[in-house]
């Protein structure tokens, strides 16, 4: 077999960035070594960064019929009273920053989706034996079934999981720490826990979670004690004497009872020659801020329309190695989050719980500290100080250069509204921000900027409606862009990546600037117009 790309590993990390690279027109194997996807549930978080990737592989419409949107957090103390809550209600990126699914269904709906692309080899029960790189090529042998089969690819991506055989066999090791104490996950078929969000009992004897889910079922998850060994723990009456100290479930029906140890670790290096890593193959998250899963689907995202350029290209190093030093940082600042949030749930002592307890009530007497944690504004935003970026010359503090861009909902001259990523075609947006983008856009300054890839769609902030003006146009229709933060770029023009970063920024009368920043982000070295398509062919699911 011959391919562009092969996927090692058909979890969440691996099925997306197949689904992506299928609607970018790349062909692809994806080989998995077990019969199909899992069944069991494992992650049970999803954020609004991984929801607005699935809209991008044409998925967010699906998915949303298998999620609970829109849960928060609430904290209790030892005695159960609340000290603490994070409710967060604004979509910036388009969705609920918090949603709770269940794994198996969001993997089978990846799984089916492949079917899509004519290019795509989906190959379950099979297993990698061994590969080899040229400067030119990958090549492997797999098994299925016992006999062996060759395919050569352009590139190889590992998102075989935190035991990664091919991260292994390359010699890359894993740094970091593994948390010492063992969690006992109990996922139950129903529940009697009427409460719609995550409660967390920041108890030193015993911290607990538990997570509400689709469909009525519920996690709970137990710190274990000194001595509290794993045979003992996954025994059913165990797990219903934990239940019955931290709800009303003590007897509803039991879906999984297993025990976990957490690391907190990254690969070295995210890229060997033509071979890449994502997922928990290049970074093992510990699951208290829920962002294991949502992390290699970030990597999924970032690594997709770059495999799809370099493909067309010839590509620098420092384009092949813009995903690590892109996704490397944040994964690092997720895997921090996730350890001083557990920091919170798991007080030491019964004064270091008083303590941390006395500091929220504190912070709650300030609206603007109380908003920073309700609003989950704490979560560390993706932004990119190196890269496929062109700084801007603002402080860093206050560049929207490196950004994940919002997804406002727009509407259109017609009135009809959608949100913006359905409009914008799967190529790089010169994005006009101004009352009237039409009066800096000639038809031969979008002629330009299509010979080098690029396509034009001009927003207009709130209170100026947009008009027909040769080309895509329409208004921020929720007052997303009315910030300080994005009204000091009015009148600007925005570079966005496919991925829909935020890559260079000029303003409309210096558009020539952002020449540049075009090839810079399409790895344009001698080669023709990318055939992308555009947002005129996809369907668009009207909002209103």
């Amino acid at each position: 077999m011959h391919t562009d790309v092969l996927i090692v590993g058909a979890g969440p990390t691996g099925l997306l960035l197949a689904n992506l690279l299928g609607t970018m027109n790349v062909p692809t194997v994806v080989v998995e070594r077990n019969k199909s996807t899992v069944n069991a549930p494992r992650a049970v978080s999803i954020d609004d960064e991984s929801m607005r990737s699935l809209q991008a592989a044409g998925l967010g419409g699906e998915f949303l019929k298998i999620v609970q949107k829109g849960y928060g957090s609430i904290y209790r103390d030892p005695s159960g009273r609340v000290f603490a809550t994070v409710k967060p209600i604004s979509k910036v990126y388009g969705f609920e920053k918090r949603n709770a699914f269940q794994q198996p269904e969001l993997e089978a709906l990846l799984k089916e989706s492949l079917s899509r692309f004519p290019g795509m080899r989906p190959l379950f029960e099979t297993e990698l034996a061994s590969f080899s790189q040229t400067d030119e090529r990958v090549d492997a042998t797999l098994i299925a079934k016992g006999i062996k089969h060759s395919v050569s690819a352009k590139y190889m991506v590992a998102c075989d999981g935190g035991r990664s055989t091919v991260r292994k066999q390359l010699g890359i090791p894993m740094q970091g720490s593994s948390f010492k104490e063992p969690w006992l996950i109990v996922d139950l078929n129903s529940t009697r826990n009427r409460n719609f969000h995550t409660e967390v009992f920041c108890n030193p004897e015993r911290p607990c979670i538990t997570l509400p889910g689709p469909g009525g079922v519920r996690r709970y998850e137990f710190k274990l004690g000194k001595g509290e060994i794993r045979e003992d723990a996954e025994q059913e009456s165990f797990a219903r004497k934990l239940l019955a100290r931290f709800g009303p479930d003590e007897n509803e029906p039991l879906r999984r009872v297993q025990v976990y140890t957490f690391q907190a670790r990254t690969a070295a290096q995210w890229r060997q020659g033509r071979i890449y890593l994502a997922g928990d193959a290049a970074h093992l998250t510990p699951p208290f801020a829920g962002q294991g899963l949502n992390s290699g689907l970030r990597d999924a995202s970032n690594l997709a329309w770059k495999l799809a350029e370099a493909l067309v290209g010839k590509p620098t190093d420092s384009f092949l190695d813009s995903y690590e030093a892109e996704r490397k940082p944040h994964a690092k600042s997720m895997i921090k989050l996730a350890e001083r949030m557990g920091a919170v749930m798991m007080p030491t002592s019964r004064l270091q719980g008083a303590l941390v307890r006395a500091a929220f009530r504190c912070l709650g007497l300030f609206p603007p500290a109380r908003e920073y944690f309700a609003q989950m504004k704490f979560k560390p935003k993706p932004k990119f100080v190196s890269g496929l970026v062109v700084k801007d010359g603002r402080p860093q503090a206050r560049t929207i250069v490196g950004s994940l861009f919002p997804q406002p909902l727009v509407e259109l001259p017609d009135g009809v509204i959608h949100l913006i990523d359905d409009l914008l075609p799967d190529r790089p947006v010169i994005l006009a921000y101004a009352e009237r983008p039409e009066a800096f856009l000639s038809e031969s300054k979008i002629d330009e900027f299509a010979e080098l890839g690029a396509s034009v769609f001009g927003l207009t902030p709130e209170w100026a409606k947009a008009v027909d003006a040769g080309f895509a146009t329409g208004r921020d229709a929720n007052r997303l862009l009315a910030t300080k933060e994005f009204l000091t770029y009015l009148d600007y023009a925005l570079l966005l990546r496919r991925d829909r970063y935020v890559a260079a920024a000029a303003p409309l009368y210096r558009l020539d600037e952002l020449r540049d920043a075009v090839r810079l982000i399409r790895s344009a070295e001698n080669r023709q117009p990318s055939q992308c398509p555009s947002a005129a062919t996809r369907p668009l699911e009207k909002i209103f």
